[in-house]
């Protein structure tokens, strides 16, 4: 498992189309097999080769689950670099191998679909990722609290996934840009500018691009974008920001 989940973890952390598309098959593969195998329905073959998924497999449940974990993990890095092609050439290809209905079409469809009324954390996430793979950028006077808004909600799904270092280290990334250009570009449009602009350059000094990194961030400029955080999630963020 580890040895095709390797090729996967770097091809999301990339955002590298080519290599998604040739360890996702694989992937979906593996994990089908555990999961057999610990049920009890299947034993490990004498050739030793992990064995194909059949196109009715491929219709389970199960492995739709894994799939929309891989691909979700792939937008959600595709749309921290805005890179549209990416997302556009894995769907293309799965399309065209498994039909419409390929497993993670589902999470994708959260990228593509216009959601009015978001409800999960998979609607949210989908979203504002659809807005940062098409660079739909709000007006500076509205960007920080929407990319405070979109990293709270990566941040939250990240954690969720099975790659989750995998997207930590291009969301930090992500974070530190967007902020460092609040600071250089749109000061002016925090909340009391003369107590956040402070937190916000001490947040920035820290150089490890990680998920404590992003937690205090999150935390910290909170109050510069005028949200309220209660003193539970105040917490959770705080207990993730400490090293």
């Amino acid at each position: 498992m580890k040895k095709r989940k390797m090729p996967l973890n770097l091809a999301i952390v990339h955002v590298d189309p080519d290599a998604f598309l040739a360890n996702f098959m694989g992937w979906l593969e593996i994990t089908a097999f555990i999961k057999a195998q610990r049920e009890g329905e299947a034993e490990i073959p004498a050739d030793g080769i992990t064995p194909k998924l059949s196109p009715e497999k491929l219709r389970t449940g199960g492995v739709h689950d894994v799939g929309n974990d891989a691909i979700f993990a792939f937008c959600m890095t595709a749309a921290l670099k805005a890179d549209k092609a990416a997302v556009d050439k894995v769907e293309a290809a799965l399309i065209e191998s498994m039909g419409k209905e390929f497993p993670g079409s589902f999470g994708l469809w959260h990228f593509r679909a216009t959601i009015d009324a978001p409800v999960t954390l998979e609607d949210f996430v989908g979203q504002a990722g659809k807005k940062l793979l098409a660079e739909d950028l709000p007006p500076p006077p509205l960007r920080a609290k929407e990319n405070w808004n979109t990293g709270l909600r990566f941040f939250e799904k990240a954690r969720k996934t099975n790659f989750v270092r995998e997207v930590m280290y291009p969301l930090a990334l992500w974070t530190r840009a967007r902020w460092t250009e609040t600071q250089e570009k749109g000061v002016a449009f925090l909340q009391h500018i003369e107590d956040n602009l402070p937190i916000l350059r001490e947040a920035l000094e820290d150089g490890r691009n990680d998920e404590p990194f992003i937690a205090n961030v999150l935390l910290k400029m909170a109050p510069g974008v005028d949200m309220e955080l209660n003193e539970e999630y105040q917490g959770y963020l705080r207990s993730l920001a400490r090293r």
